[in-house]
């Protein structure tokens, strides 16, 4: 299903997506997994982890046809545990109390507001233990944040930035 034309979004690349997934399934059980997708867009993130079997996706977006387009999606492939919440993220997480074994986060690549996610993504304690934090971002833009990623990969114009949370 593909998404209208008409959406605000930029996609994450299928080549930074199919590198991302190859990481993640060295590490996770993706079955097993609790996933946050924050600025969700068209679902492209939560759809693949739920083909990989990811049953608890919950998606945040403030565009309501791009939530319209998840649930209808979610639909039609009877994908039962995927979530959607229309909010703007930064409100979202300034009320959210549940943890989350991954949150992935693609933030428009020009907000600057970027910078403070990590910070509060691991300070409010969003991670499950030995969970993974995910920001998209530009390969040339470096996260200017208190919480340092433990790795960085780059793909062409799309970086990931890469937290975990302390193991408990």
């Amino acid at each position: 299903m593909r998404p209208p034309v008409n959406l605000p979004v930029r996609p994450t690349t299928d080549f930074a997506k199919s590198a991302l997934f190859n990481i993640l399934n060295n590490y996770f059980d993706f079955e097993e997994l609790s996933v946050l997708d924050l600025f969700a867009g068209a679902g492209s993130i939560a759809f693949e982890f739920a083909s990989r079997g990811t049953n608890s996706i919950t998606c945040v977006d403030d565009n309501i046809q791009c939530i319209q387009f998840i649930k209808k999606a979610a639909l039609e492939f009877n994908l039962i545990g995927l979530n959607c919440i229309r909010s703007e993220v930064f409100g979202f997480i300034s009320k959210e109390s549940k943890t989350y074994d991954i949150v992935f986060a693609d933030p428009p690549f020009e907000m600057e507001e970027t910078d403070r996610l990590p910070d509060l993504i691991l300070e409010n304690n969003y991670l499950s233990p030995n969970g993974w934090l995910i920001v998209e971002h530009q390969s040339k833009r470096h996260l200017n944040s208190t919480a340092k990623p433990f790795d960085i990969r780059k793909y062409g114009n799309c970086g990931f930035s890469f937290y975990k949370s302390e193991s408990k």
